[in-house]
């Protein structure tokens, strides 16, 4: 390894050098107290910038080994060192100056929930911090000097502030690690208890707007119905009281505009660990939780959509239905079933934004139109069965149809941002208010695992499933690492993988942008591993989070882990790949 003095005097060398020659700089440098690694140097100074890390040892970092031994602590104190280095490059951001990119310092800039996250690792070994530099030019010229500025007086001040346990702020990080462990203990005891979810007394539910993740000042805060209410012991906060939703059926109602949805929204992001301030941070909801909704247009493919749709008037077949453009009903009855192989224990639904007809289907429709000449079983017959005889828990938000009270265990009510059991009172009145039973066709579950076709890509670059021309076999693919299939993401709506699109905008649980990328480089790493068609889409999204939780992020990146990618939960990485055109 070379040392600092040597990368110094490299940059002389190559000061006002056309822009390329900054690639010789690649590589580990030794500097007092951390090695900084140069992974991947710009093309020129309007790209996208540099990738650069960071390791110091973990000795030298000094933090305590307590804060180490659970994931949940772990990844805590990774995302608050990841916004105190942001924090810290906010001060030296451009002040190199130069054309195009150059001067910039960038980090991943973490929103209001803890993600893992690849920008800042901790073993105890070492801690390891990952950004992007703009490397300085005039016009394509290499500018040296505000290079060496960069390297030699901000980062290291950057480094020394946020990395070493004895210059941070000891408390808030302490904080930090106490709430994450609190909120863990919350999910250990939805567990226990056989709670879906808990809502914290106090907790802050609305935001400040929707594109804000910000809690929304002078709300009404979040106060538990009498019947509902439990307390709980946390090892740091200690006694905690809220509402705790049983496993069952349970039904939001309410009047437009009172907070129906806001409740339903804050569970569903109940399933990530929240910042202090944050207002939900004792909002905890199961982790599989999944938010189902229509989504037209989506994709399908060998889906067993039969315990909601049958005897289709063309004959196609149900069982493994594929189809390339759903309508509203199926997709949701596909994301349903997909979601059950996925193994959640929770669905979240709101019916705004679900198919009605997919949903229910009142008495006098039935009149008119008999049931044997609608195919489609709605929800409403399926959900005391999903929860009876599958385990899986409902949690729905309605406001147009009273036959969901029939089939409900309990029923909540906001009014004016309140929540209000009113579950006795419905029940005696649906006693006054019978109505015929639904018959639906025998609850038969799931039909078996699906198998994923080897994956196939033509000598254009396109992919696909079972046709084309295949370009490499398993072992070419394995060693060339992933160079061949390639990359770009959009936001929080989609990404690409070998020009192919997939849209994840309905994915309402992806909180990050840094996910979607993650997602993009678990579905390569997924369809590498699936080259000889034997894998179950189970099997494979196994593969996939196995390898993630024992090796980390490298073996699904090219020559370096770049900064910029945040864990998913597998639900999501089966809806991807279930979205997955190719």
């Amino acid at each position: 390894m070379k040392s600092s003095n040597e990368l110094r005097a490299s940059l002389r060398m190559i000061d006002h050098k056309s822009y390329p020659a900054y690639k010789s700089l690649a590589g580990a440098w030794q500097f007092a107290g951390y090695t900084l690694v140069i992974d991947h140097v710009q093309g020129d100074p309007f790209a996208s910038p540099s990738s650069v890390h960071v390791e110091v040892s973990g000795q030298a970092a000094g933090f305590p080994a307590a804060y180490l031994e659970r994931d949940c602590s772990r990844v805590a104190l990774q995302d608050y060192l990841t916004r105190l280095l942001a924090g810290q490059f906010g001060q030296y951001n451009f002040k190199a100056k130069g054309s195009g990119k150059s001067g910039l310092l960038s980090i991943s800039r973490p929103g209001q929930e803890v993600l893992e996250r690849s920008a800042c690792e901790m073993t105890g070994q070492k801690v390891t911090a990952r950004f992007q530099i703009g490397f300085p030019a005039f016009g394509r010229t290499i500018n040296a000097g505000e290079l060496e500025k960069i390297l030699f007086e901000f980062l290291p001040r950057c480094v020394e502030n946020s990395l070493y346990y004895r210059n941070i702020n000891q408390r808030e990080a302490e904080r930090a690690v106490f709430l994450a462990e609190d909120q863990e203990e919350i999910r250990n005891q939805l567990r226990e208890r056989g709670w879906v979810a808990f809502v914290a007394n106090g907790a802050v539910l609305p935001r400040v707007s929707g594109v804000s993740e910000l809690p929304m000042k002078d709300s009404v805060p979040f106060s538990s119905p009498a019947s509902m209410e439990r307390t709980l012991t946390l090892p740091h906060r200690g006694e905690l009281s809220g509402m705790a939703v049983e496993a069952g059926v349970t039904l939001i109602v309410g009047g437009g505009y009172h907070g129906k949805s806001t409740l339903l929204e804050a569970m569903q992001a109940g399933v990530y660990n929240h910042v202090a301030g944050d207002g939900r941070e004792y909002v905890i909801t199961d982790e599989t939780a999944v938010k189902l909704r229509a989504e037209d247009g989506r994709s399908i493919r060998n889906v067993d959509i039969s315990l909601f749709i049958n005897d289709l008037p063309n004959h196609k077949d149900t069982v493994r239905f594929t189809t390339a453009d759903a309508s509203g009903s199926t997709s949701q009855a596909a994301g349903l079933v997909e979601s059950m192989e996925a193994g959640s224990g929770l669905f979240l639904i709101d019916e705004d934004t679900s198919a009605t007809n997919f949903m229910v289907r009142d008495e006098f429709m039935q009149q008119v139109i008999s049931r044997d000449k609608e195919p489609i079983t709605p929800f409403i017959e399926r959900v005391r069965d999903l929860y009876e005889k599958a385990g899986i828990s409902t949690i729905m938000v309605a406001g147009s149809s009273g036959a969901f009270f029939y089939i409900a265990d309990r029923i909540l009510q906001m009014d004016c941002y309140r929540a209000k059991d009113i579950t006795e009172r419905v029940k005696a009145m649906c006693k006054d208010r019978p109505v015929n039973p639904p018959m639906p066709r025998p609850f038969n579950g799931l039909c078996g695992q699906r198998v994923l076709p080897a994956y196939v890509r033509s000598a254009s670059g396109h992919g696909g499933r079972g046709r084309g021309m295949r370009e490499r076999d398993s072992r070419e693919a394995a060693g060339s690492r992933h160079e061949h299939m390639k990359i770009k993401t959009f936001g929080l709506e989609s990404f690409s993988l070998d020009k192919e699109s997939i849209s994840v905008r309905y994915l309402e649980q992806l909180t990050d942008t840094e996910q979607t990328a993650a997602l993009a480089y678990l579905l390569r790493f997924c369809l590498e591993q699936t080259l000889d068609g034997k894998r179950t889409v189970s099997q494979a999204v196994r593969l996939v989070y196995d390898t993630l939780n024992k090796k980390g992020w490298e073996p699904f990146c090219s020559s370096y882990v770049p900064c910029g990618l945040a864990r998913p939960r597998i639900q999501e990485v089966y809806a991807c790949l279930n979205r997955f055109r190719g």
